[in-house]
C-alpha cells in the first residue's frame, strides 16, 4: 500500500457547518471592508437589475395595453368600406351586421379633414359625423365627457370636441367653433371651401393626446350636409367580442353586407404601430437585462477576491479534514446568498415601482424640473404598469440562474486551492 493519504470523506453536502462558515464569510469585519463593499455592490447590482427589468417590462406592457385599448375603443375592430356604389344603404347593412354572431355593434360614420379655429388660433382637426346612438357605443368618449352632455346629440347642431383642442383654441362649453373644409360648394370655377360655426355641446377627454387634441364629433345629418355627402356615409366600423379572432369574422361580415365592400381589420390598419411596439419592447428588455448580467460579473469578482482573501482559512479547513466539495459548497452558498437576496429585494422593489409608477414619474419630473413621459410623444396622459406573472417569473429565474453560474468558477478555484501552497506563501 502507498503512503498517500486518502481524500477525507467530510461532512454530508450542505451540512450545517458549511452554512455557518458561508454566513461568517458574508459578515463584514473591519479589515475585510473592501470584500464587504464588493459583496454589497453585487447585491445592489442584482437588486437594481431585477427591479429595472420587472418595472420596464411592466411599463411597456401597460403602454401597449393602454394604447391598443384606446385605439380599439375609438376605432372599430373591422372596417367596412364601399367599393363600387355609395354607402347609402348603411342602415340596412348595419341591421344585418347586428345579426352576425360575435358582433357587438356597428357604427356608420363620415370622416373629414378640416381646420378648426377659435379665439386663440386654429388647428387641424378630424371631424367624424355619426348618430347619437352610435356615439353612445364609443364608450371612451361617452363615459369621459368632462363638460356638457351628449344627450339629444342628433337634435342639435352642437358638436363634441376634445379637451386639448378646446383649450388650444381658447374655447369653452357653449362657444362656437368655426370649422373649414375644402369639400365645400361646387361652382363653375371649382370646389370652394365651406366654413360654418357649430356650438360646443360637450367636451370629452379620453386621455390620449391624439384624440383629445384633434377629434370633433358631429351629428351625422350635419356632417352629411357639411361635407356634401347627402344621405351616404364614408364607412362602417364593427366592434366584435374577440378582436383577436377577426380573421374568422371577416367572411361573415362580407356575406352579411350583401353588397360590394372592402373589409380590413385593426391589425392591418395599425400593423406598423403594433410591430413598432413589439420591437421597442424586445430591444429595451434586452438592454435592461444586461444590467443583471453585469451584476452577475460583480459576483464573480467579489467571490474571486474573497477566495484570495480567505486562502489561509481555506488551507486550514482543508488540513482539518474539509473536502474539496465542502469548500466549493461553502463559496456556492456565499454567492447564491448574494444572488437570492438581491433577486428577492429586486422583486420587491420592482413590484413597488410598478404599483407607484405614476407617482414616481411625477416625483422625478418635479426633481429634474422636466416632463417625463410627455403626452405629445407617448399619446397617453398617465403612465401605467401591467405586471405579467410569466415575465416576472422569467426575470427572477434568469437572475437566479445567472447568480448560480457566476458562483461556479470562484467556488471551483477555492476548491482547487492547494493548502500547502496557501500556507507557504501566507
Amino acid at each position: 500500500m502507498g503512503n498517500e493519504a486518502a481524500e477525507p470523506t467530510g461532512t454530508p453536502p450542505f451540512a450545517r457547518i458549511e452554512w455557518l462558515i458561508g454566513w461568517r464569510y458574508l459578515k463584514s469585519r473591519r479589515r475585510e471592508a473592501f470584500i464587504s463593499v464588493i459583496a454589497w455592490t453585487s447585491f445592489l447590482g442584482i437588486m437594481i437589475g431585477v427591479a429595472a427589468l420587472i418595472a420596464v417590462l411592466a411599463v411597456l406592457n401597460g403602454f401597449r395595453t393602454e394604447l391598443l385599448g384606446k385605439f380599439l375603443g375609438l376605432n372599430g375592430h373591422i372596417l367596412v368600406q364601399p367599393t363600387s356604389t355609395p354607402f347609402t344603404d348603411f342602415k340596412e347593412v348595419q341591421e344585418r351586421f347586428a345579426k352576425v354572431p360575435g358582433v357587438n355593434y356597428s357604427i356608420a360614420f363620415i370622416d373629414g379633414q378640416a381646420l378648426a379655429s377659435g379665439p386663440s388660433g386654429a388647428s387641424g382637426a378630424l371631424v367624424r359625423g355619426m348618430s347619437g346612438d352610435d356615439l353612445s357605443h364609443v364608450e371612451l368618449v361617452a363615459t369621459n365627457v368632462k363638460q356638457g352632455s351628449l344627450a339629444n346629440f342628433d337634435a342639435t347642431d352642437g358638436v363634441a370636441v376634445g379637451s386639448r383642442l378646446a383649450q388650444s383654441l381658447g374655447l369653452r362649453l357653449g362657444d362656437p367653433i368655426t370649422i373649414v373644409t375644402a369639400r365645400g360648394n361646387v361652382t363653375p370655377f371649382g370646389v370652394t371651401p365651406r366654413t360654418r360655426s357649430f356650438p360646443i355641446k360637450a367636451i370629452f377627454e379620453v386621455g390620449m393626446f391624439t384624440y383629445d387634441s384633434s377629434f370633433v364629433y358631429m351629428p351625422l345629418a350635419a356632417a352629411q350636409a357639411f361635407f356634401n355627402q347627402d344621405d351616404r356615409v364614408t364607412a362602417a366600423e364593427i366592434f366584435v367580442t374577440d378582436p383577436e379572432n377577426v380573421d374568422a369574422m371577416k367572411p361573415l361580415i362580407i356575406a352579411a353586407a350583401e353588397r360590394p365592400v372592402y373589409v380590413s381589420d385593426w391589425r392591418v390598419r395599425d400593423s406598423t404601430f403594433v410591430a413598432a411596439l413589439e420591437i421597442q419592447r424586445n430591444v429595451v428588455s434586452m438592454i435592461v437585462a444586461l444590467i443583471v448580467i453585469v451584476a452577475a460579473f460583480n459576483i464573480i469578482a467579489g467571490l474571486t477576491m474573497l477566495v484570495k482573501d480567505k486562502s489561509r482559512a481555506i488551507a486550514i479547513l482543508r488540513t482539518m479534514g474539509a473536502t474539496r466539495g465542502s469548500v466549493m459548497r461553502i463559496f456556492l452558498i456565499v454567492g447564491m446568498a448574494i444572488g437570492i437576496a438581491g433577486t428577492l429585494a429586486g422583486l420587491g422593489v420592482g413590484l413597488l415601482l410598478c404599483y407607484y409608477i405614476e407617482e414616481v414619474r411625477q416625483f422625478l419630473s418635479w426633481v429634474f424640473n422636466t416632463r417625463l413621459y410627455p403626452p405629445e410623444m407617448f399619446f397617453l396622459a398617465k403612465m401605467r404598469a401591467d405586471v405579467h406573472i410569466d415575465e416576472t417569473c422569467y426575470s427572477v429565474i434568469m437572475a437566479l440562474v445567472l447568480s448560480f453560474l457566476a458562483t461556479i468558477y470562484p467556488a471551483w478555484k477555492a476548491a482547487k486551492l492547494d493548502p500547502v501552497d496557501a500556507l507557504r506563501y501566507e
